[in-house]
């Protein structure tokens, strides 16, 4: 047997003004897009937004329908507009912000495993890491420096490759 220890560096803030200046307006732009989402089942609003390295800002937020679950996280519809609107230009950074209609969310909300899986993709084929920024409605922002960050251990095409 063989043990290993994964490292994982997370730097927590406790306002948005420590931030760098465009990691600031990235989290405003995460902000505006959650307050749009369309989540009248769930109730939990989620905002995307990613800025690319033309400096164009792309937002998302999730939206769902009746046939719930069938809808599509905040990240996910942020990332995909990027491949489909701007192929091949890197994404720099991804800020996600969230909010429960119902309750409050005084810590930072963590994308979930497919938006984990699919925002890694897109780092690993930029060959460089996207920095995310995640804050719930109040309370402290989580900033790490790539989705590798989040995901250590991930499934990645060579496992689909015969050998």
């Amino acid at each position: 047997m063989e043990k290993f220890v994964i490292h994982t560096e997370v730097f927590a803030f406790d306002q948005p003004e420590e931030l760098a200046l465009t990691e600031q307006k990235l989290l405003e732009a995460a902000t505006e897009a959650m307050r749009d989402a369309y989540a009248p089942y769930s109730r939990f609003k989620v905002g995307a937004a990613i800025l690319l390295e033309n400096g164009v800002v792309i937002k998302g937020n999730n939206q769902e329908n009746a046939a719930y679950p069938s809808g599509l996280c905040a990240e996910r519809v942020a990332i995909y507009a990027c491949g489909a609107n701007y192929p091949g230009i890197r994404i720099i950074s991804i800020a996600i912000t969230a909010g429960s209609l119902d309750f409050a969310s005084d810590h930072p909300i963590a994308p979930c495993g497919a938006c984990r899986q699919t925002m890694l993709e897109y780092e690993l084929n930029q060959e460089s890491p996207i920095a995310v920024i995640m804050r719930g409605r109040s309370g402290k922002i989580y900033r790490c420096e790539g989705i590798k960050q989040l995901l250590p251990i991930f499934f990645h095409e060579d496992g689909l490759k015969v050998r």
